[in-house]
């Protein structure tokens, strides 16, 4: 006798009961399967494009048997091409979005190795740098409010064109950067331009990171969700590819590196323009209100978003500006004092510049001779001196890497260790975990003789190492916080569930990136005009604001009300949850109710003590 079939109508009903379930999860059924692995990428999808607007922060949860080779009655059906797939109607609306949300995100990633290696080259300092990212990042706090209800009152076609026509826009704008403006006309006019940049991220991200609300296909194919799961498992790497690609353009001329990218989200216009329907993603009932958004009733949620800014701070205080100026500067010795010919005398990070005298007569015996000199003394000296495609690279690597760890968190790393789905426990865990990788790199960079010596293997080492291993944790961490924030917010209103909680994440950066700004170009001795300041002290300095940044957040997670689950690593129990207690509780019960029933007495006739004395 055949094995009866679970239907479409049961395996829909589970949607309410299931949606953030694991397969490792007490209770799961094959035919209850979710797409738990992209559940993170997707969690700040602020509205129900299904047309439920009801303001159920469902994430990302797909149902597979909807996609399954099996129609209602159980009977198979031949598989659809990969071709085939992609012109299925059900998913045209998807490939149009996410493909332009590729696209975006690679211009996204470039836009700020352009910017940023640019500044460096015209002797900008790290505080300087910072300040022009500024409006992009404030940019977030207010348009990831805005966003949402923009998408549910003119749909997604509007703001996904709206954002990559501001994304134009802002690139265009920085073709008017000119050399012979001071310091301050350029830090005002870049800032200004970037903002637009920022809007735009924002705006395109609604549609990107909704896009798996839109796959409801009428045909029941595995392809479909194959191919849902292939392009989505890359969009957070793209990101890195656009800080490669960025700088390696930027190598050949900053001209040329605006126009590609200019380029790459003209290609995307016409698609999301012509391909899209202008209903898509509108609200179809009454949506939150503005003043619900900065209601804070939900303690889980609120909590859990001030420690999300400390933890993106944690990252952000040593990677968007200091790293970068820190790869970038020279060897301190021999600046302004080696003789040089041309460039190549100085060593990498270095330039051969005409010497411009002093009062001292080691001075006076170099006029007429030029000297080797930091590309950018307002970056200091002491760091490896790599070209900007180098530098593109070890920052692209980061950004692929923290993208692919957070794809596979689920799968790798908290499901073997027993800690799927995660709870407050897990992330105190992997938070405290979080602060190791630049506590370490804060002690070796003030008393590690590698750098004390400039030992260049030796730091190069340090340098891979660290990165590595903090992209990795960090991610983790990431994907967890991405979890928590749908499973606190799945039965609250979207605005209200998540618009103080990115406006955290957009000011977590914020935060980080201006005080990176002034601790990297403030901290360390001056070492004179031609050198700049100790790098290799104000990057130690930046490691060690990070690692108080990450130790605060999970700190501040230990507020969270949510630990019945308890906390496993593996098959060790770190901490019981409610039920290990109850059940250790019912047992110690019955074992006293035994002893009741058959009394042993002692010597002097008394009844033993429950530890057996």
């Amino acid at each position: 006798m055949a094995e009866p079939n679970t239907t479409n109508n049961e395996a829909t009903d589970s949607v309410d009961t299931k949606k953030s379930q694991h397969p490792d999860a007490p209770g799961y059924r094959s035919s209850d399967l979710y797409s738990y692995k992209d559940l993170h990428k997707f969690q700040d999808a602020p509205y129900d494009y299904e047309g439920n607007n009801n303001g159920e922060a469902v994430g990302t949860l797909v149902d597979v048997s909807r996609h399954s080779n099996m129609d209602e009655n159980g009977n198979g059906k031949p598989k659809m091409s990969v071709m085939d797939t992609a012109k299925s109607k059900a998913l045209r609306p998807f490939i149009i979005i996410s493909s332009s949300y590729l696209l975006f995100t690679i211009t996204d990633g470039a836009i700020r190795m352009i910017v940023l290696l640019h500044a460096y080259n015209k002797n900008f300092s790290a505080l300087e740098v910072a300040i022009m990212f500024t409006l992009y990042e404030l940019a977030g706090v207010f348009t990831n409010l805005a966003a949402g209800f923009m998408g549910a009152k003119w749909g997604i076609r509007f703001t996904l064109v709206f954002g990559l026509t501001l994304q134009l826009v802002s690139y265009g704008l920085l073709f008017g950067w000119q050399d012979d403006w001071t310091k301050e006309q350029a830090i005002i006019y870049v800032t200004f331009a970037q903002m637009f940049a920022g809007v735009a991220k924002d705006l395109t991200k609604l549609g990107g990171k909704t896009v798996t609300k839109l796959v409801t296909p009428e045909e029941k194919e595995t392809q479909l969700f194959k191919l849902v799961s292939f392009i989505t498992g890359w969009k957070n790497s793209l990101k890195g590819v656009g800080y490669f690609l960025g700088s390696a353009l930027l190598q050949v001329n900053y001209e040329l590196a605006l126009s590609v990218m200019m380029g790459l989200v003209a290609l995307a216009m016409p698609w999301a323009i012509l391909g899209l329907d202008t209903e898509l993603g509108t609200a179809k009932k009454s949506n939150a209100k503005w003043h619900d958004v900065f209601k804070l009733d939900n303690h889980n949620l609120n909590v859990l978003s001030l420690a999300r800014l400390f933890l993106f701070a944690s990252r952000d205080f040593w990677f968007e500006v200091p790293l970068p100026f820190f790869l970038r500067s020279p060897n301190c010795d021999g600046l302004g004092t080696q003789v040089c010919t041309v460039d190549d005398d100085c060593g990498g990070g270095a330039i051969c510049t005409p010497f411009e005298g002093g009062e001292r007569l080691d001075d006076i015996m170099m006029m007429g001779n030029s000297t080797c000199q930091s590309i950018n003394t307002g970056g200091g000296c002491g760091g490896l001196g790599l070209d900007r495609v180098i530098v593109g690279a070890f920052l692209g690597g980061y950004i692929i890497l923290y993208g692919q760890v957070q794809s596979w968190t689920p799968q790798l790393v908290t499901g073997p260790l027993n800690q799927t789905p995660p709870n407050k426990l897990v992330e105190i865990l992997w938070g405290v975990i979080n602060c190791l990788p630049t506590l370490v790199m804060a002690i070796v960079l003030t008393w590690s003789s590698a750098f004390e010596e400039y030992e260049l293997t030796a730091m190069t080492v340090w340098m891979i190492v660290m990165i590595v291993t903090f992209a990795i944790i960090f991610a983790i961490n990431s994907s967890i916080h991405s979890f928590l924030v749908v499973n606190y917010a799945k039965s609250e209103k979207v605005a209200v569930s998540v618009g103080f909680y990115y406006m955290s994440n957009a000011l977590g950066r914020l935060f980080g990136t201006l005080g990176s700004g002034i601790l990297f170009t403030y901290v360390g001795d001056d070492l004179g005009e031609y050198a700049g300041n100790d790098a290799v002290a104000g990057l130690a300095a930046c490691m060690l604001a990070g690692t108080l940044s990450s130790l605060l957040a999970a700190f501040i997670t230990v507020f969270i009300e949510d630990q019945k689950a308890g906390l496993r690593c593996g098959p060790c129990v770190l901490v019981k949850g409610e039920e290990e207690e109850e059940e250790d509780g019912q047992e110690g019960t019955e074992t006293n109710e035994d002893a009741e029933q058959s009394p042993a007495t002692t010597t002097n006739g008394s009844f033993p003590t429950s530890n057996g004395t």
